[in-house]
């Protein structure tokens, strides 16, 4: 039962990533704002240097990817791995390398004949429904004393940009996330990530936290783009509330946001923890 949820959420997954993946790129993957000011600093901490073998896990449309690339050399090699087509597609237009390649895979089954020096993972680890499977997969990959370094979101209101909605629909459309939903906070501390990493079988684990800042305008703005940028199922749910609920909905949100706006316009913390552990 278990794994049949799985697999349906995982073509759910898939469906959406292929949707919304040319707006993400757009509004956050090709800049270094928000979040996405994580990128930099996760390569940064990967230390990788000329030479190396990298892979570049749920690399979307390759934010971090082009990072890594300004790294490796001419006798490096890089291989960005998604399960999007689309976001792959988008990828391969932004980075053309000969030692670059990106190639279709499940994070949690995919298996190469050769062992890497890194392997990076930005925001993608809470979307593995088996998160264990995958951290497995990667420790297999890796070379002895090869490392891992990956970034999620901090937990619930560490991240306002999402609560403040999230918290605030679920109220009204309580099935909102489909079931067999990963828990998306659940890395989204110190301790959790830590714990999840060990249990992995990694070692010297170092975790940086960074709280950048994230403007997402007015609140109407803040809004508009929200629902602009979901995916088609989650759109049709906010669709099927009356008039009335949306308004409600909104009130509800605004007033959450309003410790974070000043003369009009938000700015939201957005915490960030970036992971860097050892394969022994």
């Amino acid at each position: 039962m278990v794994n049949s949820i799985n697999t349906e959420y995982k073509k759910r997954m898939i469906d959406t990533w292929n949707e919304i993946a040319p707006r993400y790129h757009k509004r956050w993957a090709d800049k270094s704002i928000g979040p996405f000011q994580s990128s930099k600093k996760l390569v940064s901490m990967a230390k990788i240097r000329s030479g190396d073998t990298v892979l570049d896990l749920a690399c979307g449309t390759g934010a971090v990817t082009r990072e890594i690339a300004t790294k490796i050399g001419r006798t490096g090699y890089l291989i960005g791995v998604d399960s999007s087509m689309t976001a792959l597609s988008i990828a391969k237009k932004t980075l053309v390398k000969t030692n670059v390649d990106f190639i279709n895979f499940d994070a949690e089954n995919f298996g190469f004949n050769r062992k890497f020096d890194v392997i990076t993972c930005q925001f993608a680890l809470f979307f593995f429904p088996d998160s264990n499977r995958a951290l497995d997969n990667i420790r297999k990959t890796l070379k002895k004393n090869g490392k891992l370094v990956l970034a999620v979101h901090g937990a619930g209101k560490t991240v306002p940009y999402f609560s403040s909605i999230m918290d605030s629909v679920q109220k009204f459309i309580p099935q909102y996330l489909p079931v067999g939903t990963p828990n998306f906070d659940r890395f989204g501390t110190t301790t959790n990530l830590k714990n999840t990493i060990i249990k992995a079988g990694f070692v010297n684990i170092v975790i940086n936290e960074h709280n950048f800042w994230y403007s997402p305008g007015t609140f109407s703005k803040y809004w508009s783009d929200y629902y602009k940028y979901l995916a088609k199922p989650l759109r049709k749910k906010i669709n099927e509330l009356t008039p009335t609920q949306i308004a409600q909905l909104k009130k509800l949100i605004q007033e959450k946001t309003k410790p974070f706006t000043k003369n009009g316009i938000i700015n939201f913390p957005w915490k960030i923890l970036i992971l860097c552990a050892k394969k022994p």
